[in-house]
């Protein structure tokens, strides 16, 4: 079994819903894990900001943050607990804006790629970000959405 816990810190900011975060997440662990634990956490920029600095040593807000749970060997046993997916829903929203996406396909888009750096994927070394793209434009248009690193110029284009 799936469990997908959301949690919201913030409010009166535009966010999926429930339903939405959950479908996305179970979508990208299709046929990679049949049952496992994690949480989704939508927050402001305030929240991201400090994590971003406190984990990452970066400034300033980003998108999406993953923290994958390293599970002790003596809880082997109980269902794999991934981590957690902390999402700033200001930062999605600006970017979707910006890259004139629609704002549920970014927020699809940060919730598949927040769950396959939970499974291991990186994007830090060529071969890996070409791996991990893959991985998130299958998914994502296996739920119906367009290659989310294609510019609107590109999309014309090809469609």
């Amino acid at each position: 079994m799936i469990d997908i816990t959301v949690q919201r810190a913030i409010k009166n900011i535009s966010a999926p819903t429930t339903t939405q975060l959950r479908l996305w997440a179970k979508e990208a662990l299709h046929e990679k894990m049949l049952s496992c634990e994690l949480t989704i956490r939508i927050v402001d920029e305030n929240e991201i900001t400090a994590l971003n600095s406190t984990y990452r040593h970066k400034n300033g807000p980003t998108n999406v943050l993953s923290f994958p749970f390293d599970m002790p060997e003596e809880m082997a046993a109980e269902p794999t607990v991934l981590g957690d997916i902390v999402i700033c829903a200001a930062v999605v929203n600006r970017e979707a804006d910006e890259q004139h996406k629609s704002a549920e396909s970014h927020w699809a888009h940060m919730v598949v790629h927040g769950v396959l750096h939970l499974l291991g994927y990186d994007h830090e070394i060529e071969n890996e970000a070409v791996l991990m793209e893959a991985q998130e434009i299958q998914i994502l248009q296996g739920l119906g959405y367009k290659n989310p690193y294609l510019t609107n110029e590109k999309r014309t284009q090809h469609e």
